[in-house]
């Protein structure tokens, strides 16, 4: 405030100093140093009107900061109002509380004074049971007085006889241990003759396992002498420049066709394939006169559903069913000097007329479904299949050489070696590999010899190269 009131008394000073001044500025030659203390003037009053504004201001806030704490202290003063309030409940409470607490006092004062009687009267009980409780104890006392006497008098008797018994148990416990010591030295001794006993038999087993050891190893030696030190060959082409290279993946199909030959062959088939799909399998035919049609079917069929290829090798013969395997495989061999023969089927029927003609039905529907493939890839129809048969042989019996087969498209390939490479095992030592299905060979009446073929399964029929009657 004393800053303020400077300030304004400097700017009222400062015109009056300029108006006495005045007249000698027209004397004065120094004209500008009166105007610029004009314009000094001029901003001091600007100044003093700011000054001024801004006391406004404060005072206006001293007004508003005035009211502000008178209203705060009002309500300080509700506020205690309110505490003194509370003060005077609580003291309330707090009279009411002592006195309840003055009551309780005086009733449980009551209360004790009534289990202190209470109690007298237990303690006089109580007195007057000991005594009965003490004589009764007295009388027990000379009882058990009595009876510990007669106790004792036992006791010395019973220790009397322990002692004897006692000194009885040392003597015959010394005798025991005499007799164990002896037992432990004979224990000992046979111990002892026992290590060297097992000495023994150590050093003859060692003998032993030595002999065993040489003649496991002769037997190794021999082993791998009787068998050939290669793996067989599996070429994805296994016919090259006339040779035909056979692995151990080889199914041979000997002897008639009769029921259980096609699950031979099959399922040999099928464990090849689920061994490799792209390394090939052989079904090598040595002699095969032919067979049942069904069961000659499924074996054709198994060919034509492996995923591996199926290569069919003819050695020496096959007629017949075997002759429709081989015609029919994508991939097949001959010899050249082999030979394949086709011809109709024949039946052994028998019956009525009626059950005759049926069986003939279904004979042709056989033929049709077996010969006419065969004749299709010929290029040929059933009859003329049939006829070309009958123009090469009266009987029927259409017969050719390995060479000569494979030009008319009953082989695909005449082979003129063939490399056995799956017989990795010296060949007596191995179980004799004729035909699984060979048939017992016996002689008719006439002495001609013979061989009985298997019953048929119904609706089956023998597509079989039978011309002397060999198998009946």
């Amino acid at each position: 405030m004393r800053t303020i009131l400077f300030l304004s008394a400097c700017v009222v000073l400062m015109p009056a100093q300029a108006s006495a001044q005045a007249p000698d500025a027209q004397s004065d030659p120094l004209s500008g140093d009166k105007a610029e203390l004009e314009r000094v003037r001029l901003v001091n009053e600007v100044s003093a009107q700011k000054l001024k504004a801004k006391l406004r201001e404060l005072s206006e806030a001293h007004s508003r900061l005035a009211a502000e704490y008178k209203l705060a202290e009002q309500k300080q003063r509700i506020a205690l109002s309110k505490l003194d309030d509370e003060r005077a409940r609580l003291a309330a409470e707090i009279a009411l509380m002592k006195t309840k607490a003055e009551h309780q006092a005086a009733q449980l004062n009551i209360e004790h004074k009534q289990l202190a009687l209470k109690n007298q009267l237990d303690a006089e009980r109580q007195k007057a049971s000991l005594s009965k409780m003490r004589a009764r104890l007295e009388a027990e006392k000379v009882k058990h007085d009595v009876e510990l006497a007669k106790a004792q008098r036992e006791r010395d008797t019973l220790k009397a006889q322990n002692d004897l018994e006692e000194q009885k148990g040392r003597r015959e416990k010394m005798e025991r241990d005499s007799q164990l010591r002896d037992i432990g030295l004979e224990f000992q001794r046979l111990k002892l003759a026992k290590l060297r006993l097992q000495q023994k038999n150590d050093e003859l087993r060692e003998k032993v396992n030595e002999v065993k050891t040489e003649i496991e190893l002769r037997n190794q030696k021999d082993v791998w002498r009787a068998r050939a030190q290669r793996d067989p060959a599996y070429p994805a082409n296994p016919f090259q420049e006339g040779t035909l290279t056979l692995s151990d993946r080889r199914i041979p199909l000997n002897g008639p066709i009769f029921f259980g030959v096609a699950d031979y062959v099959t399922e040999r088939i099928h464990y090849f394939n689920n061994k490799s799909t792209t390394r090939p399998i052989f079904i090598v035919i040595d002699r095969c006169p032919g067979g049942s049609v069904m069961e000659g079917y499924r074996i054709v069929k198994a060919i034509e559903t492996s995923r591996a290829p199926i290569h069919v090798v003819v050695k020496s013969f096959a007629a017949s069913m075997a002759a429709v395997i081989t015609t029919m495989a994508d991939e097949s061999y001959v010899y050249p000097n082999a030979i394949m023969l086709h011809h109709q089927m024949s039946t052994f029927q028998f019956g009525n007329m009626t059950q005759i003609a049926e069986q003939l039905a279904i004979a042709r529907q056989w033929e049709k479904r077996l010969m006419g493939p065969v004749a299709k890839k010929l290029g040929l129809s059933i009859k003329e299949f049939r006829a070309r048969m009958y123009k090469n042989n009266s009987d029927g019996d259409w017969e050719e050489f390995g060479d000569r087969a494979k030009k008319i498209g009953w082989a695909k390939h005449v082979v003129q070696r063939i490399r056995e490479t799956g017989y990795v095992e010296k060949p007596e030592d191995r179980p004799n590999r004729r035909s699984l299905f060979a048939l017992e060979e016996r002689k008719d009446d006439k002495g001609r010899r013979f061989v009985e073929l298997p019953r048929l399964q119904p609706y089956d029929l023998y597509y079989l190269h039978n011309p002397d009657g060999y198998y009946r």
